[in-house]
């Protein structure tokens, strides 16, 4: 593959794309971009389309069907579903006490663009991707939802080389280590801070969380949280985790406060 010439981290190249082999077969964006994914491919072309954007084809007068076979339009729109249901997955597995609107809102904390593009940041996806200067922010920098697409590219570029399997194992790793906080500080599934912000702004204190309960192997484990405030139970809550139990500890104080006429249905105070 003809190289690019380095532009704040982006390389923008004078041909269209096509991989020059190194002496081990790969070439080398296709090679650190392995090394950054953790995941040796079979077959690297699919990777190698994964990282092409359109606006890289058509700055090198690539259109039509040539186009849409050597852009990663096609492998977004399959990341995009593979996404979703392995987050889904994770959050029906997570949550065994959750309502149906409470794992909807919960997955979509997960699939958030801001989200993919700080994962697809996580692997330098912004240096390893073929793109056009001008889908550059003022700044130079990588449009987060250009980012975010490419990162589901890449996700169902892994799925078609190494199966469902790796792909779940590629995502399960991010999701172990930020799904909690991703849940914990999304809208409207954040009731914790709406809590705390309540009870600060009526009562000049912070609202506390005690763990009532543990249970389960420790692949499976069960949290029953209270929330807590000047000593007395304000709420009660449970989940796969201590964050996910103190979550629905706060939710079902807010929902008492509700009924009680201190704060309305969505935890504003009143």
């Amino acid at each position: 593959m003809p190289r690019g010439t380095p532009n704040d981290g982006i390389d923008t190249l004078n041909a269209p794309v096509t991989v020059a082999a190194s002496d081990s077969g790969v070439d080398e964006r296709l090679q650190r971009a392995m090394n950054a994914l953790g995941v040796t491919f079979r077959d690297p072309s699919l990777l190698r389309v994964a990282l092409v954007h359109k606006s890289h084809l058509n700055e090198m007068g690539v259109d039509g069907a040539d186009a849409i076979g050597q852009s990663n339009e096609r492998l977004e729109f399959l990341g995009d579903a593979l996404l979703g249901l392995i987050c889904a997955e994770f959050v029906y597995a997570r949550f065994p006490d959750a309502t149906e609107g409470a794992l909807t809102s919960r997955r979509v904390a997960l699939v958030r663009t801001e989200t993919l593009a700080a994962w697809g940041s996580r692997f330098r996806l912004e240096e390893l991707t073929y793109l056009a200067r001008g889908e550059l922010s003022a700044t130079g920098e990588v449009r987060q939802r250009v980012l975010a697409g490419t990162f589901e590219a890449v996700l169902a570029a892994i799925y078609l080389d190494r199966g469902i399997r790796a792909a779940r194992r590629f995502m399960r790793r991010l999701l172990d280590e930020d799904a909690d906080e991703l849940i914990d500080t999304s809208e409207p599934a954040n009731y914790k801070g709406r809590l705390q912000e309540m009870i600060q702004d009526r009562e000049r204190v912070t609202p506390g969380y005690r763990t009532v309960s543990t249970s389960g192997p420790a692949h499976d484990r069960h949290f029953v949280v209270e929330a807590v405030l000047r000593g007395q139970q304000i709420g009660t809550g449970s989940g796969a985790s201590k964050r996910a139990a103190e979550q629905e500890a706060a939710r079902d104080a807010l929902e008492r406060l509700a009924l009680e006429g201190i704060v309305d249905t969505d935890g504003r105070a009143v």
